[in-house]
């Protein structure tokens, strides 16, 4: 699977009484769906995913994936600090339909964290899932910091696509990259290298098959000295499903109903977590990032990444500086907090977070809306 690009982490919303909003949740999806990223993130760090309950994450993934526009990768957060746990959640997100599953490393018993354990717990969850495993290392959250050796042997496992590396260590990014360049394996992308999902297949399939069967509807009114039979010989083409792709002349391209699609090559692909270091760690080989600044601002996020993809680099500098200051103050000082005040000025409903968590300050709003003031998105 392709997971180039950006994608925001989005928030969970909640309405002042702290219950999960789940209509603002839609219709947050519904916009971040009209802009460039490349997918979404449900029940990351910046969903508030470890302050939910059971049910409510599941309601949260359900509705989030219901909102999202079809196009777009979509990626279930599914760690929970034991296996069994984070395969059960894993397999309900594979029921809905999402793409990849992001799975952080486990850590409440620090101690026993061993190469060993979690060789153990990333490869029985890969093993075991329907869905392509990424790992997500947050040291500045969890405490623990997964060693750039074990996520390079994880690397290898068939069924381990990527990791979000969020540590903010870019020499640790760039040993990741350069450790993992022989991994190779081949991702279904689009005629244009977007990526493209089993689950985009299946939709691209079921609409295909919707159409023949209108087509045959409408023949069979405006023709009626035809029998049904005749009319479905002569005009529907056979059903085209996503596992038995038509082909046209070059080999090189599948057609799936309207979908056109090629192979490209791929390898273990590392994703950032760190805005305010998107443009470097790109350049340290990072395909794309998963970025709680992503979530007041996508398309400001999306610039970066485009000039870099454009050669442009001087461009990419600076649209990296334009969010350096904010990006790093917002998210990783102020932090969800912060992030949804940020998406209530631009646009977005952030709304409050829960408890620990504490509503900003006066001044500490005052400082958000200067620090966003020329960042719309």
């Amino acid at each position: 699977m392709l997971l180039s690009g950006i994608f925001p982490p989005i928030t969970t919303p909640f309405n002042p009484d702290g219950e999960v909003y789940y209509k603002k949740l839609e219709a947050n999806v519904e916009r971040y769906s009209r802009t460039p990223v490349a997918g979404i993130v449900v029940l990351g760090s910046t969903g508030e995913a470890i302050l939910l309950s059971d049910q409510e994450r599941r309601d949260v993934l359900k509705t989030a994936l219901a909102a999202a526009a079809p196009n777009k990768v979509m990626i279930a957060g599914t760690g929970i600090e034991s296996a069994r746990e984070t395969l059960r959640l894993t397999e309900y997100a594979a029921e809905l339909g999402y793409d990849a599953a992001m799975v952080r490393t486990p850590h409440y018993y620090k101690k026993q964290m061993l190469p060993a354990n979690l060789l153990a717990f990333y490869r029985t969850v890969a093993d075991r899932s329907a869905l392509p495993i990424i790992i997500y290392n947050f040291p500045q959250a969890t405490g623990y910091d997964i060693p750039a050796e074990v996520a390079i042997e994880l690397a290898g496992h068939p069924n381990i696509a990527a990791i979000k590396e969020s540590s903010g260590n870019l020499d640790k990014v760039k040993t990741m990259v350069e450790g993992t360049r022989h991994v190779r394996r081949q991702a279904t992308v689009t005629e244009t290298f977007e990526a493209v999902t089993p689950r985009m297949l299946k939709a691209a399939a079921a609409e295909s098959e919707k159409q023949s069967r209108e087509l045959v509807n409408v023949e069979s009114l405006t023709d009626s000295a035809k029998s049904t039979a005749e009319l479905v010989e002569r005009r529907t083409p056979s059903p085209v499903h996503a596992d038995n792709a038509t082909k046209p002349s070059s080999s090189a391209v599948a057609v799936v109903g309207k979908l056109k699609t090629r192979q490209k090559e791929v390898g273990f692909q590392v994703m950032v977590g760190a805005a305010h270091q998107l443009e470097s760690s790109l350049g340290l080989g990072a395909v794309g990032a998963i970025l709680a600044f992503a979530c007041p601002a996508p398309g400001a996020c999306y610039e970066i990444y485009a000039a870099f993809k454009d050669g442009d680099s001087a461009l990419a500098r600076e649209k990296q500086e334009r969010v350096r200051v904010a990006a790093q103050r917002v998210v990783s000082e102020l932090g969800v907090p912060g992030v949804k005040y940020s998406m209530d000025l631009n646009g977005y409903y952030g709304g409050p977070s829960r408890l620990p968590f504490l509503p900003l300050t006066g001044e500490q709003k005052a400082e958000i809306e200067k620090l966003m003031a020329e960042i719309r998105s």
